[in-house]
């Protein structure tokens, strides 16, 4: 049992502490937002790493096989949702900086809570590495031995409980942030950021791809 406690609590960790696209993406969603819409997006995350470690230990061997033959056009799909993500970012910060100058224009709602919960989940759900991460640990495991059912709802809830973690203390980061950057100028900026590197993340993938 603590084994399989230790194991889910590394494996949620392992996944969710490299900040990526989907994390900056998070942050700067928090900034621009509130940190009610924040936590609720980084749970949004952390249910898509939840759901991949249950699959992955109910799966093990079948999902990954399954999976292989659609792997490159998930990576695909991943490359372009994070283009129109960027853009989207990019655009609607935009609009806000220049509705705020010239006071014409209404900015549009921020996304709220619920909003922010699906939105996260479906793109952190569009990422094959994940379900390829929890499947080759799971896999790794099974060289001991099957583990039990409950041995394998630990792993999952001891992997969802971190990623959660990890994923609302980068909401909070963003709450700071937004408090130090309160003007519209210092939330453009921040967005555009998150913009770029998101941008960037996406091309790299593309050029690995090509």
């Amino acid at each position: 049992m603590t084994a399989a406690l230790i194991a889910g609590l590394l494996a949620g960790y392992g996944i969710a502490v490299p900040v990526g696209a989907v994390g900056t993406y998070l942050v700067s969603l928090t900034a621009r937002t509130s940190l009610r819409t924040g936590v609720c997006a980084a749970l949004g995350v952390s249910t898509a790493d939840g759901l991949y470690a249950l699959a992955a230990t109910l799966g093990g061997t079948a999902l990954a096989g399954a999976l292989r033959p659609v792997l490159g056009t998930l990576r695909w799909v991943c490359v372009l949702v994070l283009l129109a993500l960027a853009a989207w970012s990019a655009v609607t910060a935009v609009r806000e900086y220049r509705g705020h100058r010239l006071a014409t224009r209404t900015a549009p709602a921020p996304p709220g809570p619920a909003r922010a919960y699906l939105g996260l989940l479906g793109i952190s759900l569009l990422n094959p590495t994940t379900v390829i991460y929890f499947a080759a640990l799971v896999l790794g495991s099974h060289a001991t031995g099957p583990a039990d059912p409950l041995e394998q709802g630990v792993f999952v809830l001891a992997a969802f409980a971190a990623s959660a973690s990890w994923q609302v203390l980068l909401a909070g980061s963003g709450a700071l942030l937004g408090r130090a950057l309160t003007g519209h100028r210092g939330r453009l900026v921040t967005a555009l950021v998150a913009g770029g590197v998101m941008t960037v993340l996406a091309v790299r993938m593309a050029v690995a791809l090509g």
